[in-house]
C-alpha cells in the first residue's frame, strides 16, 4: 500500500465507509435490477450484456466471450453439458489497471440462479426484487448476486473515496456454477489469473474452510408397460427408480459413517447429501410405466476424487439392479449429466486469508469465522487446479434455492465495506491526482 495510505489505517477505513455509506442506495438499486433479471441456465445473456455496458460505463476494459470460444471440452476438469449452447453462454471479465504494480486480484461472481418453482409458492414475487424490513426478497438475491454487487461497489467505493489498487484486478462475472463450474474454468482457460482470487458467496461473513465435491448423474430406468388389469405381466419403471433411490439411500448413510473420521468434516452431520431433483416418468395413469428418469446429486469429501466418487456410484447400481429381477436383465442408463466437482479445502496461513481477516474484523468489528460447507462453489478451480489462492466469504442471507430467497441489506454494506479494504490491503492504493 502506498505510504501516504498506510499512515493513517484508521481514517482510510472511515473514508471507505463513508463511500459505501454514500453509494448504497445505488448499490440497492443495481442489486435489484440484478435480481429482476430472470438468470436461469441458458438464459444470461441478457444480464452479462447488462453488467458488460456498466462495467464499461466505469471505464474497465470489457472482454465478453462464450465457452464455445475457449478449448473447453479438452480439458479434463471440464464437465458434461446437457442441451446448453456453449456460444450462448457469455461470460465477462472486466479488468482495471492492467499493467499494475501490486498483486493483483480476482474476484469472481455467478450470475446463474436456479429455477424459481412455483411463483405462488412465494410470499413475493420472485423477480420482483421486493425491498421489505431491512431484506430484498428475490432469486439470485442472496445466491449470489448481492455478492456481485459488493464486489462491483467495493471498488466504486475505492475510487469515490479518492484512491486507485495499484494492482491488476479482474471483475469476473460467469455462468454454469449451479451445474458445472465451467463457467469459471472458462475464464482461467481464456488465460486471467492473478495472486489470489476472491468469491463473495453468502456465507454470512465467515470464510469457506472446506467444502465437498459433488457428482450429477442421471439414472435411465426402462420398464414393460402393460394395461393396469395385468400389471402383474409388466413392470414399472416409477417402481424400480424407487428401488434405486432407496440403493443410493442406504449407500450414503454408508458413506456418512465413513465420514466420522474425515479431517474436517467428522463433526458435520451427514456432510455427504444425495438429492434426487428431478424425477419424469410414465405415459398413462392405466398403464404400468414404460421408462423413467432420475435426476441425481452426491457429494464427495475432502481426500476422494470424482472419478473415485463415480466407481462407487457405478458400484451402488450394479449391485442394486443384481438385486432385482427385472433390472438384472434390463440394466439402467446411467448418464454424467453435470458436475464433477472436485472437494477442495482453504489451506489455512495464507497471507491472502490474513489479509481479508484484518479486513473483516475493520468492517464487523469482531473476528471472521470459519465454515465447513456441504455444497459447491468455484473457488476450487483457482486452488485446485491454478494453484491461486482463493477465498468464499460474503454477505449473510436465507434461503438459497428456496422459496422467499432473501440478502440482509445491512450485511451487504458491511461486506462491501470488507471487501474494500481487502482490496486496498492487497493490492495497494495510490490516492487519484
Amino acid at each position: 500500500m502506498a505510504a501516504d495510505a498506510m499512515t493513517k489505517p484508521d481514517q482510510l477505513t472511515d473514508n471507505l465507509r463513508a463511500a459505501v455509506d454514500r453509494g448504497f442506495d445505488d448499490q440497492v438499486a443495481f442489486l435489484a435490477r440484478m435480481v429482476q433479471f430472470q438468470s436461469l441456465r441458458g438464459q444470461e445473456a441478457p444480464i452479462q450484456n447488462w453488467l458488460a455496458e456498466r462495467f464499461a460505463d466505469r471505464g474497465y476494459e470489457v472482454d465478453v466471450f462464450s465457452l464455445a470460444d475457449v478449448n473447453l471440452t479438452a480439458h479434463p476438469k471440464a464437465a458434461p453439458m446437457d442441451d446448453i449452447d456453449l456460444a450462448g453462454s457469455k461470460q465477462v471479465v472486466a479488468t482495471s489497471n492492467r499493467n499494475g504494480n501490486g498483486r493483483s486480484l480476482i474476484l469472481q461472481g455467478h450470475i446463474d440462479v436456479v429455477p424459481e418453482g412455483p411463483a405462488g409458492l412465494w410470499g413475493d414475487p420472485p423477480y420482483a426484487a421486493t425491498v421489505r424490513d431491512g431484506w430484498m426478497i428475490g432469486r439470485g438475491a442472496q445466491d449470489m448476486k448481492a455478492g456481485v454487487s459488493a464486489m462491483i461497489f467495493a471498488l466504486d467505493a475505492i475510487r469515490a473515496a479518492g484512491y486507485a489498487p495499484e494492482g491488476r484486478i479482474h471483475l469476473q462475472t460467469v455462468t454454469e456454477e449451479e451445474s458445472t463450474g465451467n463457467g469459471a474454468l472458462a475464464t482461467l482457460l481464456r488465460g486471467y489469473r492473478a495472486d489470489a482470487c476472491l468469491i463473495p458467496e453468502p456465507t454470512g461473513h465467515t470464510l469457506t474452510r472446506a467444502q465437498v465435491g459433488a457428482i450429477w448423474f442421471r439414472l435411465r430406468v426402462r420398464g414393460k408397460p402393460v394395461h393396469v388389469a395385468y400389471s402383474e405381466s409388466g413392470t414399472s419403471a416409477i417402481l424400480s427408480a424407487m428401488h434405486l433411490m432407496r440403493a443410493f439411500q442406504d449407500y450414503t448413510k454408508e458413506l456418512n459413517a465413513k465420514a466420522a473420521d474425515d479431517r474436517w468434516f467428522s463433526g458435520v452431520k451427514d456432510p455427504i447429501k444425495f438429492n434426487v431433483g428431478i424425477i419424469k416418468g410414465g405415459d398413462w395413469a392405466s398403464s404400468t410405466a414404460a421408462w423413467c428418469d432420475l435426476d441425481c446429486r452426491l457429494g464427495l469429501l475432502p481426500g476422494s476424487s470424482p472419478q473415485e466418487a463415480m466407481r462407487g456410484i457405478e458400484r451402488c447400481l450394479d449391485q442394486a439392479q443384481k438385486n432385482d429381477s427385472f433390472l438384472s436383465e434390463n440394466p439402467t442408463e446411467l448418464e454424467w449429466s453435470g458436475f464433477q466437482a472436485d472437494p477442495s479445502l482453504c489451506e489455512p496461513g495464507s497471507e491472502a486469508e490474513a489479509t481479508l481477516r484484518i479486513a473483516h474484523e475493520s468492517a464487523f468489528q469482531t473476528r471472521m469465522e470459519d465454515r465447513l460447507s456441504t455444497a459447491v462453489n468455484d473457488t476450487r478451480y483457482y486452488a485446485v487446479d491454478f494453484g491461486i489462492p482463493a477465498l468464499c466469504y460474503g454477505p449473510y442471507g436465507i434461503g438459497p434455492h428456496a422459496f422467499d430467497e432473501r440478502v440482509e441489506l445491512e450485511s451487504v454494506r458491511k461486506t462491501t465495506l470488507s471487501l474494500a479494504l481487502f482490496i486496498a490491503k492487497w493490492c495497494g492504493l495510490s490516492r487519484l491526482s
